[in-house]
């Protein structure tokens, strides 16, 4: 078993996800931590600090303290200057972003970063040439160069929460992984999205393993492993996962994933299955998890820190522990495993021999088909069709049922009514006399714990259910089913299990007639292809109850179930392709889709959506005003601390001399000068907190105005407007949108 080989308290609360370590000095680690006091704790225990600059001493001798004076939001070490082989701190806050030379006690820049700071990385991304402190905020992405310099800037869909480095296409240069509010995880090769993965929470959590290969976790307790887009595995657990952090803990080089929860336990997980292969447990919830050679041996150590600031660090395994490195004796384990799947196939073979008896007294033969009781089961069919020979007696108690019963799904559009609200339908039918007795579905982000259950009161059993279906977002989902099939008085049931997919914009009715009012938005592009593609493109990701033919040119429309109006999707011989609709969202997400379909890799549109140009315009005017009441806020905090300054010198001056009343009088009104400074101080931070939304719904239509194009243009697209609103031209924005150059 792996027990710490150095433990020590730091005796300082910790933010969660706000530990780092660094080589400060290009020497030595040390372990940076923010505080809730508004600090960043420095600890290292092989160079003493000095006492200048923002840092302080404490007690301690060994820690030394950075006063940032505001909410630490999130920390980062790395490399700022690729001629100087230190580590750079880097601190962000709600307003600023903070690059600290902790080795010569100096700032290396402090920058206002309006949409916050989220999430920060410092390395290499792409071809850029110098190392950037990449800064993840609202909706938004900026990095800086070592003197400062705004070098990098894009919009993602949503607040990010997480960021991470990977060469994820394996071309040698780093991309940029993205996690957000919105579910999504974006990968940027520089400012174009190459690939986006959607998941069913907020993603917390991300780092880099090895090769292609991150890992990532969730705010619902998911923690798992992609390679690019393909997931190896997830587990789900009911605390959520605080810190993840790529580390070989058994020496067989592959890097585990390890992950602190906040439970307080931490566990490794195998790369590739998941299984988990060590694991300890803090008495309180952790902080974060790093890896640095903090003894100054031969090795990196893992190092875990708990939010109360008790820190662990663990050396890897020996390679001859190699595999579980867990107390628990593995022998016992294969044994008590071994003894269940034993009783598990004696309990099949007992059901085995129940149907042979049953078959041999209808008279038929058996083919050896499986029965499920209440402890374990066979007989699962993947195709939905159970294969058994025979004639049967519906009455039996042991639940034979026909050779030729096959389970069969139908997805379809239920429009609703007017108290129920439109959903997709999905009906299970067997197809034969044999009723469904449950079905367990499993299915991502539809379902509240992916998962839903329908088991129908005796009374009301039936050959077929229906299920309803509410997809939240616009993205296809595997639909896994399993089903209980039988008669009403059996006591076993065979297990179907099939899959189906859910189509992208299956929440979407076709309109048979033009009896509703087209869409005064629109996008407009060309293809060099035969509608052929699109109709087939529309037939793989709409829910048709049967394949759409066109002969001439294509002119289809669909009515939304989610409230968005009309979709028109239109095309002409000459390869012209025009979609209608008010959901500049929708829109972006049928040309992506489209692109994705059709393998562009750059494509040019035409938008107009008056809508979101006007609802742009009144943002603009709002963001004009709150920054000029900021301006003005700022100013007369400015003007009240001074005067503040002064009332105090006065009033302390007519205590000297001994004049009370002067006194008093001074630290009156010093008390109601105070009372008005929080006032204002209230009133600004609700302004700034009003001033971000203003800010996130800017760069959000900035995103989708990026999404209506694709490759380079999309990238065009999104420079050229952050370029315009730098400059405050407005009108040369709304002209960007459109037509997507300036």
């Amino acid at each position: 078993m792996l027990v710490p080989i150095f433990t020590l308290k730091l005796n300082h609360k910790v933010n969660a996800r706000m530990v780092t370590i660094g080589k400060y000095d290009g020497t030595n680690p040390s372990l940076s931590c923010a505080t809730t006091a508004g600090k960043v704790i420095i600890h290292n225990p092989h160079n003493r600090g000095q006492n200048t600059g923002r840092m302080s001493l404490s007690a301690e001798g060994d820690i030394s303290l950075l006063n940032i004076n505001q909410q630490v939001t999130s920390v980062c070490a790395g490399v700022l200057d690729g001629n100087a082989a230190k580590d750079v701190l880097v601190v962000g806050t709600q307003t600023n972003v903070l690059a600290y030379d902790v080795e010569n006690n100096s700032d290396l820049f402090y920058k206002d970063t309006p949409d916050g700071s989220n999430a920060i990385i410092v390395g290499k991304l792409g071809s850029i040439e110098t190392p950037l402190a990449i800064i993840g905020g609202n909706c938004s992405i900026q990095g800086f160069d070592k003197g400062g310099n705004d070098s990098f800037w894009t919009v993602t869909g949503d607040n990010v929460c997480s960021l991470a480095m990977l060469d994820f296409n394996a071309d040698g240069q780093n991309e940029l992984i993205v996690g957000s509010e919105d579910f999504d995880i974006r990968i940027f090769r520089e400012d174009e999205i190459i690939a986006e993965i959607t998941e069913t929470e907020a993603i917390t959590s991300l780092c880099p393993m090895r090769n292609t290969r991150f890992g990532y976790a969730l705010a619902n307790g998911t923690v798992g492993v992609y390679d690019r887009t393909s997931r190896y595995w997830r587990i789900k657990s009911k605390n959520y996962a605080v810190s993840i952090l790529s580390f070989d803990l058994d020496s067989d080089g592959v890097p585990e994933l390890v992950t602190g929860w906040s439970n307080g336990k931490i566990d490794a997980r195998s790369d590739r299955t998941g299984e988990v292969i060590f694991k300890d447990t803090f008495g309180h919830p952790v902080a974060g998890i790093v890896r640095g050679n903090y003894r100054m041996d031969t090795m990196d150590q893992l190092i875990c820190v708990s939010s109360e600031g008790e820190v662990r660090g663990y050396n890897p395994a020996p390679s001859e522990m190699h595999g579980n490195l867990m107390s628990n004796n593995v022998e016992q384990d294969t044994i008590r495993d071994l003894s269940q799947r034993k009783r598990n196939l004696l309990l099949e073979l007992r059901n085995y021999d129940e149907n042979s008896k049953a078959a041999a007294l209808a008279g038929g033969k058996d083919s050896g088909g499986g029965l499920l009781s209440g402890q374990g089961g066979v007989g699962i069919s993947k195709t939905g069709k159970f294969s058994m020979t025979g004639e049967y007696d519906s009455s039996s108690q042991v639940g034979v049922i026909p050779a030729n019963t096959q389970l069969q799904t139908t997805l379809s559009v239920n429009c609703g009514s007017s108290n129920q609200a439109p959903f997709v339908e999905l009906t299970i039918t067997t197809t034969n006399d044999t009723i469904i007795r449950a079905v367990l579905i499993f299915a991502e982000g539809i379902f509240e714990g992916e998962s839903h259950v329908i088991h129908p009161s005796p009374d009301k059993l039936t050959t077929s259910l229906t299920v309803p279906l509410v997809p939240p977002k616009d993205i296809p989902v595997d639909l896994h089913i399993k089903s209980l099939v039988g008669y009403k008085n059996s006591s076993q049931y065979h297990v179907f299990e099939l899959s189906r997919m859910l189509p992208r914009f299956s929440m979407y009715y076709l309109l048979s007639d033009g009896n509703f009012k087209p869409s005064q938005s629109s996008v407009v592009f060309q293809v060099n292809d035969r509608i052929q593609r699109l109709v087939m493109w529309i037939n793989q990701s709409f829910l048709m109850m049967e394949d759409l033919v066109c002969e001439g040119e294509l002119n289809i429309a669909f009515m939304s179930l989610r409230g968005s109006g009309p979709l028109i999707i239109q095309m002409n011989l000459s390869g012209q392709i025009t979609i209608r609709t008010d959901d500049m969202d929708l829109a972006g997400d049928i040309i992506q889709s489209l692109a994705s379909f059709l393998n562009l890799d750059d494509l040019m549109s035409t938008a107009d959506f008056p809508n979101e140009m006007e609802k742009l315009s009144k943002i603009l005017v709002d963001v004009n005003e709150y920054h000029s009441v900021r301006q003005k806020l700022t100013a007369e905090m400015a003007d009240h601390s001074n005067l503040i300054r002064s009332m105090v010198v006065r009033a302390e001056d007519s205590r000297i001399m001994g004049d009370m009343m002067g006194m008093k009088k001074g630290y009156n009104e010093l008390f109601d000068l105070n009372r008005d400074l929080m006032m204002g101080y209230k009133i600004r931070c609700n302004n700034h907190q009003e001033l971000l939304n203003l800010l996130k719904q800017v760069n959000q239509i900035i995103q989708k105005a990026g999404r209506l194009r694709v490759g380079k243009y999309k990238t065009q697209v999104v420079n050229a407007c952050r370029a315009a609103i730098k400059n405050d031209n407005i009108n040369g924005l709304y002209k960007i949108i459109k037509a997507g150059t300036g």
